[in-house]
């Protein structure tokens, strides 16, 4: 199945309960979809996963929940006073990763729950159980399902590639991989404000690949890049929205595409809601070309660098690009 927006433009949705039901020819046609998908646009959606409807609902509960709060509730959990700077509560406002744009969004991280230790890793924080009765349980149970589902996608990854089904294991599912959940509110705008703001603004992903669940609301958009046209993701009912990150496209040598993407600020009688999440694997990983990605003779595009490496650069970029933006203003 296929939501076509434009000319030239198809955002493919992909069923991949035959892999999860262990089906292997169904699987087969899967990881033909997934490279195809991943070659371009490098945006997908997928259905028939096992991450459960109830489980879902409820987090969208408790994630609004938790943003009802007061701000003063939430500021005690910003992200600056986590262990590495990666944990808990941003305000709107905060970041702005397209020039011009303030980004109008909150959010709230967290990862793994391990004591502070290497880059991107540390404890989260927490509001108060009585203040959000329900949100942690509910976040961590819904951490431990997009983990397991990443898992499975980064299998059928590697089965799109000609790789061995496992090949991206333990990258993907090790204790000490780099993994976040991200929730997201996008307040409700007027018209006039819609101009000057965007939700979050024009970017590439730095990791291997996101899982995103939105409401539907509408508003992220991908850029086609033949046609120069931002084009919308529709929500699709059930389904997560699937991208290719910058370290993907690398490992790949540029045959899997990490997109440009942005979301609009709704203008709409409701807030939106989304929750990202990201496996960005290990940090001792060497990223260089896969043997399937690179034909006899051929040259790989980019020398071969650690995850680390390459994430700590990704993010130093970003926060110089923010800094200098205010020093412009």
């Amino acid at each position: 199945m296929t939501i076509e927006q434009v000319p030239n433009v198809v955002i493919p949705v992909i069923d991949v309960s035959g892999y999860i039901a262990g089906e292997p020819s169904r699987t087969y046609q899967i990881a033909e979809e997934l490279h195809a998908a991943c070659r371009a646009p490098g945006f997908f959606q997928i259905v028939g996963h096992d991450v459960p409807a109830e489980l879902r609902t409820r987090l969208f509960t408790k994630i609004a929940q938790f943003y009802a709060l007061p701000i003063d509730k939430k500021l005690t959990l910003r992200h600056d006073l986590s262990a590495n700077g990666a944990r808990g509560y941003e305000a709107v406002g905060v970041q702005m990763l397209e020039n011009g744009f303030e980004d109008q969004k909150e959010g709230f991280m967290t990862g793994p729950e391990l004591p502070p230790g290497r880059f991107l890793q540390g404890p989260n924080l927490w509001p108060d159980e009585d203040d959000c009765p329900g949100f942690r349980s509910t976040m961590e149970e819904y951490f431990a399902a997009m983990r397991s589902l990443s898992v499975k996608m980064f299998c059928l990854l590697a089965l799109s590639l000609r790789l061995e089904e496992h090949y991206f294991d333990a990258f993907a599912g090790s204790r000490d991989s780099i993994s976040s959940c991200r929730t997201h509110r996008y307040p409700r705008v007027s018209v006039e404000k819609a101009k000057r703001s965007r939700g979050v603004g024009a970017h590439t992903d730095f990791g291997a690949m996101t899982l995103l669940l939105q409401d539907d609301i509408g508003g992220l958009e991908v850029f086609h890049r033949p046609t120069s046209t931002w084009n919308a993701v529709p929500y699709v009912e059930d389904a997560y929205v699937v991208n290719i990150g910058d370290m993907m496209e690398q490992w790949t040598n540029g045959r899997y595409t990490s997109t440009l993407h942005r979301v609009i600020s709704p203008v709409s009688s409701k807030d939106r809601y989304s929750v990202a999440f990201f496996n960005e694997g290990l940090l001792d990983q060497v990223i260089e070309c896969i043997p399937t990605c690179i034909e006899p003779g051929e040259t790989p595009l980019h020398q071969p660098v650690t995850v680390e490496a390459h994430l700590r650069k990704r993010y130093a970029d970003s926060y110089e690009a923010r800094e200098k933006e205010g020093t412009d203003q």
